[in-house]
């Protein structure tokens, strides 16, 4: 079965350019969306019950799950209440796995958010933690981080900057040593040129200028029923293109 996420960028502008044929045409088990930003009535995808999480300020960041089998229970927010004001984090828990929806903080330019943002890393990192003493974790969704100098156009330039802070790429490492695998690199490890988000600026998009900073994240429990992962880099409709995970 495959699972599905995409960063928006506001879904009801999203739903202008194609969301809903896209979310037709390729019918995901889960599709899990960032960056919901504000809506009047929720979108709903025809076959799929939906679940939103929107930020208490209007038009401002959230999350939400498109589902085609009911998850055995669902909730919002990490443990400490700080971080749960922005709709940042969806918790679906299924027979043999938790699936989780995340929006991850942006540093923001001058990295004047880094520290909210290391923390909520580490409070995302001890929630996985804590779902999988019970069972594996799926976690997909927009990290805002760019790991290594291969998932992005231009690392010296970008370096210190939002997206490839040092401390942001350590902290992202220590998910990853906490036994969470990176299902894209771990299907395609030394492949360049694979990005999931580009500047409207500049053409970068047309010029393949672009960063790697959304990802679907696996534990070694379920390692072995990956079965594959990739991003949709051709789909229109955000600055983000909609990444994959393919499951046994």
């Amino acid at each position: 079965m495959r699972f599905i996420g995409w960063n928006v960028n506001g879904i009801r502008s999203c739903v202008k350019k194609g969301f809903l044929d896209f979310a037709e045409a390729e019918r995901p088990e889960i599709l899990a969306v960032q960056e919901v930003k504000g809506i009047d009535e929720p979108i709903e995808i025809d076959g799929y019950r939906s679940f939103y999480n929107l930020a208490e300020k209007k038009g401002y960041s959230g999350t939400a799950i498109f589902f085609r089998t009911e998850p055995l229970d669902i909730k919002t927010g990490l443990d400490d209440d700080v971080f749960n004001h922005e709709g940042r984090v969806i918790t679906a828990e299924y027979p043999d796995f938790y699936f989780i929806n995340v929006y991850v903080p942006n540093s923001q330019e001058g990295l004047k958010r880094i520290a909210f943002r290391l923390e909520f890393d580490d409070a995302l990192r001890q929630h996985i933690a804590k779902l999988r003493k019970d069972k594996g974790v799926i976690a997909t969704g927009d990290f805002n981080v760019a790991h290594r100098p291969i998932d992005l156009k231009n690392p010296k330039q970008n370096e210190g900057h939002a997206g490839y802070a040092k401390e942001e790429r350590e902290s992202f490492q220590r998910l990853l040593d906490s036994g969470m695998a990176d299902s894209f690199r771990y299907f395609h490890p030394t492949l360049e040129g694979a990005y999931s988000w580009w500047s409207y600026m500049f053409k970068a998009r047309e010029r393949n200028a672009g960063w790697r900073i959304d990802y679907f994240l696996v534990s070694e429990e379920l390692e072995g029923r990956m079965a594959g992962s990739g991003i949709y880099t051709d789909t229109l409709g955000s600055d983000h293109a909609p990444v994959f995970l393919d499951i046994t």
